[in-house]
């Protein structure tokens, strides 16, 4: 059974950087996809980005486009989430969710999600 769990929230200036990072374990590294979302209370959850093994199998919302970049660590079993040039609207709750083998289409929304980490604010002052 996989299990995903977060860390590197906190509070940072608009303008800043943070890394956010997704421990894996409980399945084989290379065939788990990892989503990251986020969401504010009172609003919808956002699927913000997600990559698997496979080249090119990538997906960054419009929303964090050029600013977020995510990424896999072999040597740590994780999936990183670099974000750059932060704004008050990336405050967020973020958390990342594991599928298998590839990261699934918007259309089938979260209905491959194995696993759910429990989440880490991001917070962005001005």
């Amino acid at each position: 059974e996989v299990h995903v769990v977060e860390s590197g929230g906190g509070l940072v200036q608009a303008g800043g950087s943070l890394t956010l990072s997704c421990l894996v374990s409980g399945f084989s590294f290379d065939d788990i996809a990892i989503n990251w979302f986020r969401q504010v209370p009172g609003k919808e959850r956002e699927r913000i980005s997600c990559m698997s093994r496979t080249p090119g199998d990538m997906f960054y919302a419009d929303s964090v486009q050029g600013r977020f970049t995510i990424s896999r660590v072999d040597a740590k079993n994780t999936v990183d989430l670099q974000m750059n040039g932060l704004r008050d609207e990336d405050t967020a709750v973020y958390t990342c969710a594991a599928e298998k083998y590839y990261c699934s289409g918007l259309d089938i929304g979260v209905r491959r999600i194995d696993s759910w980490g429990k989440g880490t604010l991001v917070a962005v002052s001005s």
